[in-house]
């Protein structure tokens, strides 16, 4: 067991793509994933499975059929299981995003998007 911390910077200095979530770390079945967003993405839902979205810069609105979640950055939201969700960012946004391993980011596994290890 290596006993190395984590760097976020670095982390995501490693890609430039969008919408394209790395995974950095996985626990108790969980992936960890750090992505770069700016846009819109697709309307989806999880139906199994909670969304967390933890912003570390810029600024992501969630949209949601209810309502749309502002969160900047130090700040989380988990979208309930089967919430249909259209995250935006209208600058580019850094994030973590933590869901169970195996969970299609996209709601469609065969997306160009899907989540990556790095």
């Amino acid at each position: 067991m290596t006993q190395t911390a984590i760097n976020m910077g670095d982390k995501l200095a490693a890609f430039n793509d969008l919408w394209s979530p790395k995974i950095i770390a996985g626990f108790n079945g969980h992936d960890v994933m750090v992505v770069k967003v700016k846009g819109e993405f697709n309307w989806h839902s999880h139906p199994d499975t909670d969304d967390l979205f933890f912003v570390l810069a810029g600024r992501l609105t969630i949209q949601m059929r209810d309502g749309d979640v502002v969160l900047g950055p130090g700040e989380m939201y988990v979208v309930p299981k089967g919430v249909e969700h259209c995250p935006r960012a209208d600058e580019e946004t850094h994030l973590i995003i933590i869901e169970p391993a195996g969970t299609p980011n996209t709601g469609d596994p065969e997306t160009a998007v899907t989540k990556t290890k790095i």
